[in-house]
């Protein structure tokens, strides 16, 4: 028999009238011939009203007595979908994270997955029930109950699909689907009727609140397909699979994350060691670290550039300044008024030109850049906060998002899992024994016929990447890695990019002539670098791979050169005579993870 995850979010269960509407959705899903199991949060606001109460009691409550109390709100949820269910004429049995059996790790507040003893609820389905199970919670080892974070109803809704093998897990939210972008910012936002796994993680990680980038990883490494629809009509929604929408566009989506602010660290000796000093003291101080940028530098000392969220710059600034002295750089300074925005696709992997489109779009608008950082399938930039809107709308119609491409099939139905009984008993043992979130790398690997262009002192002027990227793609050349940082010299900026090696040639006249019409203060070439990229599932959950690479790479007295970051991968740039010796230093410190 099919069986359906449903899960249910604390807008969609916020009150009786609400919550017997789900409760009619589970048994129409049950009568169409499924088993079904509910997943639900706690009601409305409810977890905010806990931690309310608890900051009334105490300023500084002890992480394990949150999670005590926070799980009590899906606890109410769960019994009273059960009930509404009964009420109905329908059997239901309500379970909470320790019932199902959903085992975590012991980091209360924001604990990760590790198994699911499932036996329970597959014999409660078997008896005809509708399982309602609650969301964002477990135990650990020593029986504590812990819960998972934000998004954790949405990690638990994927983590129970991959466990039972779901035909589906549908996300139903107050929303109707996944849209190019945010319909409250952009009216003509359209709404997606497909969506990758990749594409989604991307938007999660800038801000897209539909789901929680934890659930995503979740469903891509375990194949899980999700269907996002609202919980308030019977809309087709958003499937979110392995495919994109459309194999013929470069962007699927834009997001702006608009409360950014950048930091510089001014002049860093360029040797090994100084990027996981830095990034080491921010991860231990717990400082959410965002886009990465570490240019080209000049006589032996390079500007590192990177985004905190707005709110936790105050938290972010006196480990800067320690991180200053201890790394003996020259200083720093920070901008709070910036946001970022960022476009999406799949398709850009395949297609040349994104990026200069992107940039001219900008330009067009006459909105100045302030950072630039790229990865296969995501173009990020920084822009002064009061342009960020206007941005956002700029990316979205350069790139007809508001249009559905002519190769977009009418919306079809979840793809049925093929798998035979020898199939499901081997996955129900691998997740069984399995550290279910664990990170899980797909590839380590190093690009060793790449070179890089630097422009130094380019003026700092809206259209200059452009024009830059425009006269670089009118010869042809293929641009792999961009990134364009804040120069130590006010009204200055530096952009670096990589390509083939064997394009050197071409790319050294198209810059020289750049020099030369745009006054850029230094030109730089090499043919002797390596690219070393790191990429999987887990990587903005689990932040301390970026640290890692750092921490390996300085542990082996090789300079890194490049940073780009990206929820999928990261990639540095480090000099060719040590991509080999860089490489097996880096399968050696993540042989555990690799798949």
């Amino acid at each position: 028999m099919p069986l359906v995850v449903q899960k249910f979010g604390g807008t969609s269960v916020a009150d009786p009238d609400k919550i017997k509407a789900a409760a009619r959705k589970a048994i129409r899903a049950q009568q169409a011939g499924n088993q079904v199991v509910v997943v639900v949060s706690a009601m409305g606001h409810n977890t905010d009203h806990l931690i309310d109460l608890a900051n009334q009691i105490s300023e500084d409550p002890p992480a394990r007595e949150m999670d005590m109390l926070l799980s009590t709100g899906e606890q109410v949820s769960v019994a009273l979908m059960a009930m509404a269910v009964d009420a109905l004429g329908y059997r239901a049995v309500s379970l909470t994270g320790a019932q199902m059996g959903i085992r975590t790790d012991s980091e209360f507040t924001k604990a990760r997955i590790r198994s699911i003893a499932a036996d329970r609820i597959r014999q409660l389905l078997e008896e005809g029930n509708i399982v309602i199970a609650a969301g964002f919670q477990g135990i650990d080892e020593d029986f504590n109950i812990t819960t998972l974070g934000r998004g954790g109803s949405d990690t638990t809704a994927v983590a129970l699909a991959a466990v039972l093998h779901a035909d589906a897990c549908e996300i139903h939210t107050d929303v109707d689907g996944v849209y190019t972008t945010d319909p409250r910012l952009l009216p003509e936002a359209r709404q997606l009727t497909k969506i990758s796994y990749d594409e989604m993680l991307e938007l999660a990680s800038l801000g897209a609140g539909v789901m929680h980038n934890r659930s995503i990883e979740f469903a891509k490494k375990y194949e899980v397909p999700i269907h996002v629809r609202s919980s308030f009509s019977d809309t087709r929604g958003t499937l979110i699979v392995a495919e994109p929408e459309s194999p013929s566009v470069p962007v699927c989506g834009a997001a702006m994350t608009r409360d950014e602010a950048r930091i510089t660290i001014r002049a860093v000796p360029d040797v090994p060691g100084r990027s996981s000093t830095i990034f080491g003291m921010l991860e231990k101080a717990k400082v959410t670290v965002d886009m990465i940028v570490q240019n080209i530098g000049v006589d032996q000392r390079a500007d590192i550039s990177f985004t905190v969220p707005l709110k936790e710059l105050k938290q972010a600034l006196p480990v800067v300044e320690r991180a200053v002295e201890a790394v003996g750089a020259a200083g720093f300074t920070y901008d709070d008024a910036v946001s970022k925005v960022s476009v999406v696709g799949l398709g850009m992997a395949r297609q040349t030109g994104v990026a200069q489109r992107m940039f001219r779009a900008l330009a067009a608008e006459g909105i100045n850049i302030q950072m630039i950082t790229t990865s296969e399938i995501k173009i990020s930039v920084l822009v002064d906060r009061p342009h960020a809107l206007e941005a956002l709308r700029a990316a979205h119609r350069e790139f007809r998002l508001e249009r559905q491409p002519d190769d977009v099939h009418p919306w079809e139905e979840l793809p049925r899992r093929q798998a035979t009984e020898a199939d499901l008993n081997k996955l129900m043992h691998d997740l069984q024994l399995a550290d279910m979130e664990q990170l899980t790398l797909s590839d380590i690997s190093l690009s060793d016929d790449q070179a890089r262009v630097t422009l130094q002192g380019v003026p700092d002027a809206p259209g200059l990447a452009a024009s830059v990227f425009e006269a670089v793609a009118a010869e042809g050349i293929f641009v792999d890695m961009i990134v364009q940082s804040c120069d130590g010299e006010a009204g200055e900026t530096s952009i670096s990019f990589t390509i083939p090696r064997h394009q050197l040639p071409a790319a050294r006249e198209v810059a020289e002539s750049l020099q030369r019409q745009h006054a850029v203060r230094n030109v730089l070439f090499s043919d002797s670098i390596a690219k070393l990229s790191v990429g999987g599932i887990g990587l903005r959950s689990h932040t301390s791979v970026a640290i890692g690479i750092f921490e390996t790479l300085a542990a082996a007295d090789i300079n890194v050169e490049m940073i780009s970051t990206s929820e999928l991968r990261v990639n540095v740039v480090v000099p060719s005579a040590d991509g080999q010796r860089a490489l097996e230093c880096l399968k050696q410190r993540f042989a555990a993870h690799l798949i």
